[in-house]
């Protein structure tokens, strides 16, 4: 009887020690899972404004395309996989830098029958997901605040990868392009849209540069 006590104490320790093993090993591996998703989250592309633009087309009076950029924004990705596909892209303008090549007419858009740039300066974008569809294509989903109003939209996005030749940092160009609805915005609400169209489509082309430690100092 008291061998089998001895026994069964050996066994009760041998399982303790098991068990403390199983804890160490399985906290080490959360805690190194931790520490390289802490990581691969501080990898972040900066736009390259000279290299960028944002364009808007609409139709005018059913027949005319008629284009215009905002020419002052700026954006930034976010990435902890070699692609884009879990990216968080963020994005915001100043509405004041509307032109449609037009004095009279960006006059009027930046008036409050629009945009009303004195009282709401700036639009965003932040997106909330973002999957992908193929090789360089994503479908990106976020939310959009403009005049005041903050609407979910999904967009498309186009990916292409490089390297800049005369500073050899990587580089991606992203093209994202969309739909939107000026009223859902109340943008020119008392504009018809037999003048105006209601939608407009949206064309973002960004290169944005892979930010190493160096940059970060």
């Amino acid at each position: 009887m008291y061998i089998c006590i001895l026994k069964q104490s050996k066994t009760i320790k041998n399982n303790i020690k098991n068990m403390k093993k199983t804890f160490i090993i399985g906290g080490a591996l959360m805690l190194s899972a931790a520490l390289f998703s802490f990581t691969a989250i501080q990898t972040s592309w900066n736009l390259d404004a000279a290299h960028s633009n944002l364009r808007f087309v609409t139709t005018h009076m059913g027949v005319t395309e008629v284009e215009g950029c905002f020419t002052k924004f700026d954006a930034k990705v976010i990435s902890s996989s070699e692609n884009l596909s879990d990216a968080v892209i963020t994005m915001h303008g100043d509405a004041a830098s509307i032109n449609t090549f037009n004095d009279y007419r960006d006059k009027d858009l930046k008036s409050e029958a629009f945009f009303n740039v004195e009282k709401y300066p700036s639009f965003e974008f932040k997106s909330t997901g973002v999957s992908k569809a193929d090789e360089n294509n994503y479908k990106i989903s976020g939310d959009l605040t403009m005049h005041g109003v903050t609407k979910s939209v999904v967009l498309l996005g186009q990916a292409r990868y490089g390297k800049n030749l005369m500073s050899q940092k990587e580089i991606v160009g992203l093209k994202i392009t969309g739909t939107i609805k000026r009223s859902d915005f109340g943008i020119g609400d008392k504009l018809p849209t037999a003048v105006v169209a209601d939608e407009i489509n949206i064309v973002a082309n960004g290169e944005y540069v892979k930010q190493t430690d160096a940059d970060k100092k």
